[in-house]
């Protein structure tokens, strides 16, 4: 084929892959923003009510919406430089919501700049009036930088008292309402080598410094009082006894990813007989029998959810998922039919339907731990890689964006090569 062929060709076929990826964006962009869907199954309407919705972003432009079952935005928090983290509405009308900031270092103490110079985080767990957003209540803290050191959860009490994961830290704490911390778990104590967690369960020891060693990303409250805690980073869900502080109750183990994967949002349902665990990278919600440990109910899987963080049963059964890299709010119902969305939140991190329970009962027994596969390593990999590409690509940008994007730049690159040559070739 002569180089002016070759030159033709090319850039016909950078014309239909740029015609082709606007169509994608356009359809991406024009998909409603919420919809019923779904005939077969029990329940297969959505649970009335407006959804509470957390979204992180890709930068700091964190907020917090509230949405109504038409998508229509009615309430909106919008903190500046934030991520915006869980957030739940309280008993008494007010939400708690939990805000990582950046702050410049003239606003930093001296001890959080010693990894960063040029920045440092200040984590607030925030209760804000519903009406005016005006803060009624927090509590507020510095920590090194942003990444991996924002507050992600915090729990509201019984008497007043607020339960709070403090990620940078390794820490769980407890606050009462006049900022005093009246409780505290060090992860170091329970979770390094030498402690009898270590010795029957494994884990990476401890590296001290400012690195990500637990990622302790979710607590709650249970029944008995005692404390609930999603340790991301060791693939596990433990539950602390909060007298002694020992560990008494493990779901999950370090490393063993075909069970749970780096989880978000573990909640007890069924009077806590099972727990609800956003699998994030398995891309996967499960219900796990919390004495057999059998994976009892499941939805998604690769294509159909893409790194979900939240995940509650509501009272009719069906289950509201935040996925994530998929920007959207599904309801599916028992039998995984997709009876209400939400499309439109840029990396969302949870979503709540406000004023209902989220404790129902249990699904069917389905398939247990010991039927599962061991994840493949390399797709482990390519999933984690796409978590944290997650953070610098487009918002717009699905599977099929980024393959048509990037044969346009390999088709862009040989057009210039080829244009070259052409160039070259007449001057000679």
């Amino acid at each position: 084929m002569e180089r002016r062929s070759r030159v033709l060709v090319l850039a016909t076929a950078a014309v239909v892959l740029v015609t082709a990826l606007a169509g994608q964006v356009l359809i991406a962009g024009n998909e409603p923003t919420a919809s019923a869907q779904g005939t077969r199954g029990p329940n297969v309407a959505p649970t009335p009510g407006n959804t509470l919705i957390s979204i992180q972003s890709y930068g700091e432009y964190g907020r917090a919406i509230e949405v109504t079952p038409g998508g229509e935005v009615v309430w909106a928090f919008d903190p500046p430089d934030s991520r915006v983290f869980d957030a739940e509405v309280l008993d008494n009308r007010n939400v708690l919501v939990s805000v990582a900031t950046k702050r410049p270092p003239e606003e930093c103490p001296a001890t959080e700049l010693q990894v960063n110079e040029n920045e440092c985080v200040q984590n607030r767990v925030l209760e804000l009036d519903y009406s005016s957003k005006e803060v009624v209540w927090k509590y507020t803290w510095y920590d090194e930088r942003m990444e991996n050191h924002e507050v992600h959860d915090a729990d509201r009490l019984p008497g007043g008292g607020t339960a709070i994961a403090d990620m940078g830290n390794d820490r769980a704490f407890i606050v009462n309402e006049s900022g005093a911390i009246v409780w505290e778990w060090q992860a170091e104590n329970h979770l390094s080598r030498g402690t009898p967690f270590y010795e029957e369960y494994g884990g990476e020891p401890d590296p001290g410094g400012e690195a990500d060693w637990t990622h302790l990303n979710d607590i709650d409250r249970l029944p008995d009082g005692d404390l609930q805690l999603s340790i991301r980073n060791f693939d596990v869900v433990i539950e602390v006894d909060r007298e002694s502080k020992e560990i008494t109750d493990v779901i999950g183990q370090p490393g063993n990813h075909s069970y749970l994967y780096e989880q978000h949002d573990p909640n007890r349902v069924a009077g806590g007989e099972t727990i609800l665990v956003a699998d994030s990278e398995n891309d996967r919600i499960v219900e796990i029998d919390t004495e057999t440990g059998r994976v009892i109910w499941e939805f998604g899987g690769d294509g159909l959810l893409t790194w979900p963080r939240d995940a509650d049963r509501l009272p009719n059964g069906n289950t509201l998922i935040a996925d994530t890299q998929n920007d959207r709010v599904l309801e599916v119902n028992p039998g995984g039919e997709i009876v209400w969305r939400y499309r439109g939140a840029d990396f969302l991190y949870s979503a709540d339907r406000i004023g209902v329970s989220e404790d129902a009962g249990a699904y069917p027994s389905g398939r247990g731990y010991e039927d599962r596969m061991v994840t493949d390593p390399v797709g482990g990999a390519l999933r984690t890689l796409r978590s944290y590409a997650q953070f610098v690509v487009p918002p717009w940008m699905g599977s099929s964006e980024a393959l048509t994007t990037l044969l346009l730049v390999l088709t862009g690159i040989g057009l210039v090569v080829e244009s070259g040559r052409e160039i070259r070739h007449r001057r000679t």
